[in-house]
């Protein structure tokens, strides 16, 4: 039995291999047991002639003498069966002499007393041979005819018949194998291609399409339906992603209003401490909800494509210096070192948006600062090989568990408690891909627990 993950054509072959050879052992079996019967009624169809000679020739011979008789009786007997009949009496006696040695010491069966004729199946000497008897009246003598005719031609015939079928099966199930993954894979072909289609269909591409063929068949059916699906997912989601953009919109103006007020009251002298504390983190938590509607903004506006980014010529050294100025005071105040190495002389120039790449380096400058305790270190290179310039982030921080890894460009995803228990919303790391993306960059990470964290971004480079 076929275990672990085995494909449709696989499958099918095995069981086509199957089917074919349980098929060719019937047709074996009752071709084999047809020529057997064939070669019986054969061999009886040549006995019985040759009893029906006999019987002629006795009748021509009655008037004859009994010398007479019984050579020519002889003179028969060795031409057509090698001497091997016999003509007994009722009661078991020889009316004639036996024609040859062989006759006299065969196993001739029982004589019945009964009228008729019987087809005997006899072993003499270890070989096989067919036996007719008949029951014979000449001049009011009963007679019983008998003659005999071995069977070693027919076993020949039928070893050779099965040695060429079985011969014929490793050829026959190799082309019936090979004819049945063929035909299997060609049959499901199309399901390749609808394999192939769907796996490249994303969230953000839902408006693609299946292929499908016109073949009136079942998988023009699924490709049908799974198309009928994914119009609905797409609708469905547009819904989401409308809904979305339109709540952090229209949230944001509310979400500012309350800030004001409450920045505004905070600058009042006579304000008491309690009214004070309540106005300072409403402020506090304004500007979280703010940070927090912005990201939701802006990853709707990816998903729905809406994002105007002018891409032109950027010097990456430029972006690193500028987001590692503004990360390195945080970084002195919370004890950490944060050191940046841009190797290359020449500047690194890739094609993108200089303020999206300053806030994709931010997010992971952000991120390292946020999960590196203290003391800690944090550091910053650009490099250039080969066409290919790599930005990393490194940080000895607490790391990132193997089962969290897969997850964490996911959106709205929190790591384990320890990482959870930092400020964020699970946003930063969702946009960061976002903006690599749209950079056609790869963002990588390598992370071990308790070991840190390396976010790489892989830029193709212009040459200016």
């Amino acid at each position: 039995m076929l275990k672990g993950p085995v494909s449709i054509s696989l499958r099918l072959t095995v069981w086509f291999g199957g089917i074919f050879f349980f098929g060719w052992v019937l047709f074996a079996l009752v071709m084999w047991q047809d020529l057997k019967s064939t070669l019986r009624a054969d061999r009886y169809q040549t006995l019985a002639r040759r009893i029906d000679r006999l019987q002629d020739l006795l009748a021509k011979t009655q008037g004859d003498s009994q010398a007479d008789r019984h050579q020519i009786f002889n003179d028969f007997a060795h031409a057509t069966g090698n001497g091997l009949a016999e003509i007994f009496s009722v009661d078991g006696s020889r009316a004639y002499p036996s024609p040859s040695a062989a006759a006299s010491q065969f196993p001739w069966p029982s004589i019945a007393a009964a009228n008729g004729e019987r087809f005997l199946h006899v072993v003499s000497g270890g070989q096989s041979y067919w036996v007719i008897t008949r029951h014979y009246s000449l001049t009011g003598q009963s007679l019983v005819l008998l003659a005999a005719a071995p069977e070693a031609g027919n076993l020949v015939i039928l070893q050779n018949f099965w040695r060429g079928l079985l011969t014929s099966v490793p050829i026959l199930l190799l082309i019936s194998s090979f004819g049945g993954y063929w035909m299997s894979r060609r049959a499901l072909k199309p399901v390749d291609r609808i394999t192939l289609a769907a796996r490249s269909i994303t969230i953000g591409n839902l408006s693609q399409r299946l292929p499908v063929s016109n073949s009136g068949d079942e998988l023009q059916r699924l490709a049908e339906t799974c198309n009928a699906m994914l119009q609905r997912l797409d609708s469905a989601v547009g819904q989401i992603k409308r809904f979305t953009a339109d709540a952090s919109h229209e949230l944001r103006g509310p979400l500012s209003f309350t800030r004001t007020v409450a920045e505004v009251a905070l600058r009042n002298p006579n304000t008491d401490i309690d009214s004070r504390k309540a106005f300072e983190d409403i402020v506090e938590e304004s500007a979280k909800a703010a940070n927090l509607l912005e990201g939701m903004l802006t990853l709707a506006r990816a998903d729905s494509n809406s994002v105007d980014a002018v891409l032109e010529p950027v010097d990456l050294g430029a972006v690193v210096r500028e987001a590692c100025s503004l990360a390195r005071p945080l970084a002195e105040e919370r004890n950490l070192t944060l050191s940046v190495s841009t190797a290359p002389t020449s500047p690194v120039k890739v094609l993108g948006d200089f303020s999206s790449l300053r806030r994709l380096l931010w997010i992971l400058l952000d991120n390292a600062l946020k999960y590196t305790p203290a003391p800690g270190q944090i550091d910053v290179a650009l490099g250039s090989v080969s066409g290919r310039a790599t930005l990393t982030v490194r940080d000895s921080g607490i790391g990132i568990s193997p089962s969290d890894l897969p997850h964490i460009f996911d959106r709205f995803y929190r790591a384990d408690p320890s990482r959870s228990q930092v400020e964020g919303n699970g946003l930063g790391l969702a946009i960061a891909k976002w903006i690599a993306d749209l950079h056609h960059a790869d963002l990588l990470v390598n992370s071990a627990q308790d070991e840190g964290s390396a976010f790489r971004v892989v830029f193709p480079c212009i040459d200016l």
